[in-house]
């Protein structure tokens, strides 16, 4: 499995962040009218830096300051605050989840084709083309 790894680069592992998300997202949409559940996503670059052991590119200086509207979980899940606030507790706002989900979905399908060409290369250099 190195072998292919080396071959296929970033994008096995940012395909399965990407997975990750879209089923957030997914999950976010399906709970719209669940009371007190809150919508939840992932930082993908955090959790790809992660994944690769890599430090962050922003770290805080002191420790006053934070990310405004966010909380992290060790497992990269963000909690997201809502622009308009409901009477029971959901923090789901469709219109915005719909959108993300749209986003993240263009970005997994461009990273699949990343993957196919990058595969579609290593069969060519098997075959001796």
């Amino acid at each position: 499995m190195k072998i292919l790894d080396g071959a296929l680069g970033i994008h096995g592992q940012a395909l399965a962040v990407r997975t990750k998300r879209l089923e957030l997202l997914a999950q976010n949409l399906a709970n719209a009218d669940t009371p007190n559940f809150k919508a939840r996503d992932i930082d993908f670059r955090q959790v790809l830096a992660d994944t690769n052991n890599q430090p962050a590119a922003m770290t805080a200086t002191r420790g006053a300051h934070y990310e405004v509207g966010e909380v992290a979980n060790p497992d990269g899940t963000l909690y997201r605050v809502p622009f308009n606030t409901a009477v029971d507790g959901n923090t789901v706002e469709s219109s915005i989840e719909q959108a993300q989900y749209g986003k993240a979905a263009a970005q997994y399908q461009t990273t699949l084709n990343f993957l196919e060409s990058r595969i579609s290369g290593v069969r060519k250099a098997l075959r001796g083309e």
